[in-house]
């Protein structure tokens, strides 16, 4: 009886950018340099026109979560924050989302991967979108519904966390607002995710840790941009 090869596993390259306007990315080289990208994803401190940038040009999903700083239009996505002026209060929806998917505090399926969002950083003033280790545990509560139909019907929790903020512990830094959450690392424990990229955390030096692990999840520093290469489970 003739056996039958088995198919390798078909992966998806994701664009992973954050705080920073990428000169690489916001170029008319754009389409050449990253034509093989199947998913973006937008770690916070981007304004959405950036995104809408990265979109048309590349014609691939983005998901995003927001992070503390660019925060104008975080208005039409949180309820709690419908009292703050903006000054884009009449546009319509497609240019409040510049073709890109809010992933905060929800499940979502792009390009065959299953994501899930948490935005924002450790409380260190009174800013918009700062959390308490409580508060950001009360959000990944929301995401449990979500989770669980993964692990029902798809046979896995999620393949990659999308944060603003890094773990505690892993990229982050003293300072408190650049201080990670203790509380994502017990997300990865439980649900363990290919993935967690966040940004929050910049990279001045080309030395510098830009991706570590941590149990069975690779964490990812997506500051300005950084492509990798994600397993479709099948």
């Amino acid at each position: 009886m003739r056996k039958h090869k088995s198919q390798p596993p078909r992966t998806v390259k994701v664009l992973c950018v954050s705080d920073h306007i990428d000169p690489l990315i916001y170029s008319n080289g754009i389409k050449e340099r990253f034509k093989s990208i199947g998913l973006v994803l937008g770690a916070g401190d981007l304004e959405l026109p950036y995104y809408g940038y990265i979109v048309s040009s590349l014609n691939k999903p983005l998901g995003f979560v927001f992070g503390n700083h660019n925060l104008k239009r975080i208005s039409f996505y949180r309820k709690e924050y419908k009292s703050f002026q903006t000054d884009v209060s009449n546009s319509s929806f497609l240019e409040r989302s510049f073709g890109s998917t809010y992933l905060g505090d929800r499940t979502v399926k792009m390009s065959g991967l299953l994501l899930a969002g948490l935005g924002g950083s450790m409380r260190y003033n009174k800013g918009m979108n700062q959390f308490s280790e409580f508060q950001m545990a009360m959000k990944i509560l929301k995401l449990l519904p979500g989770l669980l139909v993964n692990r029902i019907f798809r046979g896995r929790w999620l393949d990659i966390l999308l944060t603003h903020a890094p773990p505690a512990g892993i990229h982050d830094r003293e300072d408190q607002c650049h201080r990670g959450f203790k509380v994502f690392l017990l997300f990865m424990k439980l649900f363990k995710p290919a993935y967690l990229v966040h940004g929050h955390v910049h990279l001045y030096d080309l030395n510098a840790t830009r991706k570590s692990t941590y149990r069975k999840t690779t964490v990812v520093n997506a500051y300005e941009h950084i492509v990798i290469e994600v397993e479709v489970p099948r």
